[in-house]
């Protein structure tokens, strides 16, 4: 579900007026919305991507561009569920989950029309309403593990 911009019944947040909390949340509206060109938007030329289930650190802002384009792409049916948002000065954390059904290879993993539901936590910074660094978390063993992933650390003979 969108999170209207001055609603909030929509999540938690410090202040509603604070600009990180609301160029956050048009943001995660344009992903909501499978509109990546809306959602890098928001994004700064300069911003510093780090994803670190990826093991991606500092990275210029192709590295979200990617991500958001490989999630639209591989679960076309994506649904960006917001559990909170909370904003403090220059900086904005978002939790949300990405549900979706897999119908095309996503980091490595071939598709095998999987049903993801993805806990994720997102660190925002915001600097003059554009966002200049995001730092995305989630637990890359859930991903495995929701995409029938056999485990990583083994070599499987098949």
């Amino acid at each position: 579900m969108p999170l209207p911009e001055d609603s909030s019944q929509a999540h938690k947040e410090t202040s509603m007026s604070d600009t990180s909390g609301q160029t956050v949340n048009r943001f995660l509206n344009a992903l909501h919305a499978k509109d990546v060109p809306a959602a890098l938007e928001q994004v700064s030329e300069n911003a510093q991507i780090t994803v670190f289930p990826m093991q991606i650190r500092k990275g210029p802002k192709l590295v979200i561009d990617t991500l958001l384009t490989d999630i639209v792409r591989a679960f076309p049916d994506v649904l960006i569920t917001v559990r909170n948002v909370i904003s403090v000065g220059n900086v904005a954390v978002a939790e949300f989950k990405l549900e979706g059904t897999q119908s095309a290879d996503f980091l490595g993993a071939i598709n095998q029309e999987k049903h993801l539901d993805l806990d994720t936590a997102w660190r925002f910074t915001v600097e003059a309403g554009a966002i200049t660094g995001i730092d995305a978390y989630w637990c890359q063993n859930q991903l495995y593990r929701r995409l029938a992933i056999k485990r990583q650390d083994h070599v499987t003979i098949v």
